[in-house]
């Protein structure tokens, strides 16, 4: 179970972060507001391959610990957990050299629902749930 939901997290952390980087392109290219200082190419990869393999983690100790309701947990879990993390680019101190700051969070804050994304999308490949009689 471990390896198809690490599997699950590294593939689905790699499409979170090909579509970040789609979204970061077409924001600059629609907005000219360009934050690849503050927010370049291998943080966004790095950061949604890090939310897949942690969520692979979890999924994998909720299932564990929880049986019947592991599953249920960890969607709810990594739902709150995509929303709580929308904190950190909304206090984030950008740097005073950056062109119109007040548009950063709009480019960050929808890749931060990225991995979850992927990973429920994903899952049902991967991970074959039981079939419900």
């Amino acid at each position: 179970m471990f390896k198809k939901a690490l599997l699950l997290g590294i593939v689905s952390g790699l499409l979170a972060g090909i579509a970040g980087l789609i979204y970061a392109h077409l924001y600059y290219s629609i907005n000219e507001a360009d934050f690849s200082k503050v927010a370049p190419t291998i943080r966004i990869i790095a950061s949604s391959l890090a939310g897949g393999v942690l969520a692979a983690i979890g999924f994998t100790i909720l299932n564990k610990w929880l049986k019947r309701n592991g599953e249920i947990v960890f969607n709810l879990l990594f739902s709150i957990i995509s929303f709580a993390s929308l904190l950190m680019p909304i206090a984030y101190k950008l740097p005073t050299s950056l062109e119109t700051p007040e548009l950063f969070p709009g480019m960050v804050i929808p890749m931060h629902f990225f991995p979850a994304l992927a990973w429920f999308t994903l899952k049902p490949l991967f991970i074959r749930g039981k079939p419900v009689a």
